[in-house]
């Protein structure tokens, strides 16, 4: 049985489509990239997978289960977690209670209980500030627990947003540009970092992403979107071949 489903999937805005009959089988432990483009519709296509958006056809299933319009926090529940294009941190919140928050999401506590520190809930926030201290030790952020996440520098930010998402303790991660406004060593060190969390907490993660170095050199299959219809999947040898591809997209990029 596949991970993720997507089958004949649209997006329409107000009589623009916006994502025109997607489909995407991912089977579990798959590292796939999706690319094309800006404006080609691959954000639309996590905001469709997380709950932001419902289509206006076709069907999503994960792990067996329809989630077709479910709401982004019965999504993240079932073992789908994302990263934002623009990165979306509590700014004013320490690095390690950004990670807490998503914490939260797998509390059994009543808020009473959490209000009053009453019956399990100190013994599921004792686990909470385990488990998130575990995971800024292995994102490489444990030293910079106490700072304002806001304050980071760039790359740290886009580990913390990772980090935040691993919280939430997903079988599936969504990567929305996770190398944007990096340099080559950033982008060479953030290649290694997802291969070992992929590896680390078991996942199968699906990229989104304009910089091909990264693309090229993680992802073992590819998905190539223009105006919001999917032109070629393959490997990235293949893709790197395409014509097709090519002529919409990739150009001389193909040698970064």
């Amino acid at each position: 049985m596949s991970l993720l489903l997507l089958e004949g999937v649209w997006k329409k805005f107000h009589g623009l489509t916006a994502v025109s009959d997607f489909n995407l089988c991912l089977e579990s432990g798959e590292l796939v990239g999706l690319i094309g483009p800006n404006g080609a519709g691959k954000t639309t296509v996590f905001n469709l997978i997380t709950g932001v958006h419902k289509p206006t056809a076709g069907r999503i299933v994960f792990s067996g289960e329809d989630i077709t319009g479910l709401r982004p926090d019965l999504i993240t529940r079932r073992g789908i977690a994302r990263t934002f294009q623009n990165i979306r941190l509590f700014g004013s919140l320490s690095v390690l209670e950004n990670v807490l928050v998503a914490n939260h999401l797998r509390l059994r506590s009543s808020p009473l209980e959490a209000v009053i520190r009453w019956g399990q809930y100190k013994s599921e926030e004792k686990a909470m500030l385990e488990y998130s201290w575990s995971l800024l030790e292995a994102v490489g952020l444990a030293h910079v627990a106490g700072e304002q996440a806001g304050s980071l520098p760039y790359g740290q930010q886009r580990r913390l947003e990772i980090a935040r998402a691993l919280a939430t303790r997903p079988k599936l991660l969504l990567l929305d540009e996770p190398a944007a406004g990096m340099n080559p060593a950033e982008a060479g060190e953030l290649m290694d970092f997802i291969r070992q969390i992929r590896k680390d907490f078991d996942l199968t993660i699906l990229l989104i992403e304009h910089h091909m170095r990264v693309v090229m050199g993680i992802c073992e299959r590819i998905l190539v979107l223009d105006y919001g219809v999917t032109i070629a999947q393959g490997t990235p040898a293949e893709i790197q071949k395409n014509q097709r591809v090519i002529t919409a997209y990739l150009g001389v990029e193909t040698s970064a």
